[in-house]
């Protein structure tokens, strides 16, 4: 039974955004900053910035060394922590617990998600890279799944308009394949970060490596910086939640400016079942909820929605919303909606000691995670591989760690005051390819307590992706040997899809309507008053990790409604 205490005028809207996240918060202020009356609904429960509960605490007061006991994992994180890094004392109170939020697994798929007002926003790793013709290109360049219907110039000036909001630091390098953008003054490589640079650049100069380009405030800018914002104080605690706003999210960015223009209403505990068509106009018309603390169902209108729920939530929406005209989902028509599952692929990296510069020491606790080495494989005629397609980048850095040689005796203490080696690390992300095979679907007969379908996963990596790991370990493996480092070890174990926490596909964008769920403008084809601009709507995955390029990809699309709305008074 649909539940509504109000008459159907105080229950309509201009627009209902689902989801508060990193593309939902972005949709929701730039309805707001039009002057549309918004209503984001969030499926979690309320947190408001500054609410951050391990923000200001320091690692002896976290319990357990600042891990969760294995009981504790077992009975609550068991899907959640088979990553072994992501659970900790400091972030768990972000992170869903699996035996009330289960899923089913064909193939085994990490589906890490924050549930919860400013969603992954909270705890993302803040790395923002632009795509470019490269990415774009690629598809219809390797005749594989289907063409972007965008290509860099289309996208570029939408870069710059988040980048600027955002806040991005960074070094330009003039990489045509990772454009530059607009940055603010980045964390410079320390001496060991900077001593790899040289050594790497100049046997391999196609290999180069820059400041990690992260969304954190190194320059507060009040009057591009608008919200709850302030400088970075460096203290690499960003997945708690940062009570200096100094790193974009949600919470300390879109929603207080989306407030501030006093046209959000924002309700959490709000979990979206289904989308409401109506046949008659071909339009969206609204959004049935249940409330998650009542079980209560209620209906919710309004001329324009936009789905932002994450790559599966969104998705899983449009199937679950059916009717006469869309047995199999609304927008369905190609038969591709929850396929074409994508992520970056890791769980391959390495390390190694570098016993130089031992006079030499690093202050505060950068945030960005150090150095970022572009992908140099399959740019162009001289880099291209006979072996697999697309290529990889690497995340990393050089700190030095404890003494652990320290001998026992009177000056014991000092020694393990005193610091060791240091140690340059990087991961590796490489391209998952669009399979049309690597998808979810809802199960026969489970349910959840709101009686919405069980998702089932079905994805994995393939040959492509096989070939592509062993050169990137190699290519680590030789950089690091480049540099003197010493201790050189190299891993490659295979991870799922979802475990990289890049998830993208399963509603994606195309030319044709007959292979593809959205137009060009994040539009559901058959149903053009529904957007979906969160990582649903990736055609390909890119080696970049992706929230800027959803960011852009919403302003971009709320810039369209608009236009659309004032020039024909529709969309």
């Amino acid at each position: 039974m649909k539940f509504n205490s109000q008459g159907k005028d105080e229950v309509t809207y201009d627009a209902i955004v689902v989801g508060s996240g990193i593309s939902g918060g972005y949709a929701a202020m730039e309805l707001c900053r039009k002057g549309y009356k918004v209503l984001m609904l969030e499926r979690g429960r309320m947190v408001k910035h500054g609410e951050y509960p391990t923000a200001n605490l320091d690692s002896w007061d976290l319990e357990f060394q600042g891990k969760v006991p294995r009981e504790e994992i077992a009975a609550h994180y068991y899907k959640q922590n088979r990553l072994n890094w992501w659970v900790n004392q400091d972030n768990k109170h972000w992170i869903v617990k699996d035996d009330e939020r289960d899923y089913g697994e064909d193939q085994r798929f990490d589906w890490i998600r924050g549930e919860h007002v400013g969603g992954r926003s909270i705890m993302w790793g803040r790395h923002c890279y632009r795509w470019s013709d490269l990415d774009f290109e690629a598809n219809m360049k390797d005749g594989i799944a289907v063409d972007w219907p965008v290509r860099y110039k289309d996208i570029a000036p939408w870069y710059t308009y988040v980048e600027k909001f955002v806040g991005v630091q960074g070094k330009k390098e003039g990489l045509a394949h990772v454009p530059d953008g607009e940055f603010l003054p980045p964390f410079d490589l320390n001496c060991v970060e900077d001593h790899f640079k040289k050594s790497v650049e100049a046997k391999w100069p196609v290999r180069r490596i820059t400041p990690g380009r992260t969304a954190n405030l190194t320059k507060y800018i009040p009057e591009l910086h608008h919200g709850t914002r302030g400088q970075c104080q460096a203290r690499n605690r960003c997945w708690r939640g940062c009570p200096y706003g100094g790193y974009f999210s949600s919470l300390s960015s879109t929603i207080p400016v989306a407030n501030d223009t006093g046209n959000l209403t924002l309700m959490a505990n709000s979990i979206v079942h289904s989308v409401i068509y109506d046949d008659k106009t071909q339009r969206a018309t609204g959004v049935n909820v249940i409330d998650a603390e009542t079980m209560e169902t209620r209906e919710y209108f309004a001329k324009i929605v936009f789905l932002n729920a994450s790559t599966i939530g969104s998705t899983a929406i449009l199937m679950n919303s059916k009717s006469a005209r869309f047995a199999d989902g609304l927008g369905n028509d190609s038969g591709e909606l929850g396929h074409n599952i994508m992520d970056h692929h890791y769980g391959m990296g390495g390390s190694g000691t570098y016993t130089g510069h031992k006079d030499k020491y690093f202050s505060g606790r950068k945030p960005s995670g150090g150095f970022y080495i572009p992908r140099f494989r399959n740019i162009d005629k001289a880099t291209e591989r006979k072996d697999y397609i697309r290529g990889f980048g690497y995340q990393g850095g050089a700190a030095r760690g404890m003494n652990l040689n320290a001998p026992l005796g009177a000056g014991f203490k000092e020694a393990i005051t005193s610091p060791g080696d240091w140690t340059i690390r990087a991961t590796c992300f490489g391209e998952l390819l669009p399979y049309h095979e690597n998808r979810f679907y809802f199960h026969e007969t489970k349910k959840d307590k709101y009686g919405i379908p069980m998702l089932v996963f079905d994805a994995g990596l393939k040959e492509n992706e096989r070939k592509l790991r062993i050169d990137g370990v190699n290519c680590l493996e030789e950089m690091l040997l480049a540099a003197g480092c010493e201790n050189v070890q190299v891993h490659n174990q295979p991870t799922a899809p979802g475990a990289a926490i890049h998830e993208m596909g399963t509603a994606r964008m195309g030319r044709d309507p007959k292979t593809s769920v959205l137009n060009k403008w994040n539009q559901v084809h058959a149903v053009p008053n529904v957007f979906v601009t969160d990582g649903s709507f990736m055609t390909s995955a890119g080696t970049q990790n992706p929230s800027i390029t959803y960011m852009a990809f919403t302003a971009r699309a709320v810039d369209f409604l608009d236009k659309e709305m004032k020039r024909n008074g529709t969309i």
